[in-house]
């Protein structure tokens, strides 16, 4: 802090750009934003649509992995209610095929997940780099010197975010491209 000045716990973020431009240039103090990205992903009409298209695009699989789910579950409890009364060689053979389909269920399973967690990827790379444009052309029409992203800030007075300014501009056919 400057001589004389006071902590006043509101400065926390703008002291040090204060103190280098006061000594600069005398009395020019820096513009902050920040935006909320998780906000951004779930409210924007860019990323709902991208979420419903992945739905859709997963749903046959997720169907099918629910069959499978059930299927498994039915061998289950039949294996466990009839294990007493199967002879030997029976009590294997259905042991054996619980184990195969279990197994294939994992490798579903796991190729679901890598699936879609690739597609998601992809999709809210596009509605991200769209946020991050209209997140430039906010701060600076607003000539804001930094915008921080709310995972890295404790608090910020809401006057500062433009969170909802740039969902409205994702809904904005130009907006961010």
């Amino acid at each position: 802090m400057l001589a004389g000045e006071r902590f006043d716990g509101k400065s926390l973020v703008r002291w040090p750009w204060r103190r280098c431009s006061r000594r600069r240039s005398g009395a020019r103090q820096s513009s902050v934003g920040f935006v909320s990205l998780e906000r951004i992903l779930k409210e924007a009409p860019a990323a709902q649509r991208a979420q419903k298209k992945l739905e859709q695009e997963f749903a046959p699989r997720g169907q099918e992995l629910s069959r499978l789910a059930e299927q498994l579950k039915k061998m289950q409890e039949s294996l466990e209610k009839n294990a007493v009364t199967m002879s030997e060689s029976e009590r294997q053979k259905r042991e054996r095929e619980f184990g195969d389909l279990n197994r294939d269920f994992s490798a579903k399973t796991a190729e679901f997940n890598e699936d879609l967690g690739h597609r998601r990827k992809e999709e809210f790379e596009v509605v991200i780099e769209r946020a991050n444009r209209a997140v430039k052309q906010i701060a600076e029409a607003e000539k804001l010197d930094v915008v921080f992203q709310n995972e890295q800030v404790v608090w910020a007075n809401p006057r500062i975010d433009i969170t909802d300014r740039v969902i409205k501009a994702l809904d904005e056919p130009r907006a961010g491209k």
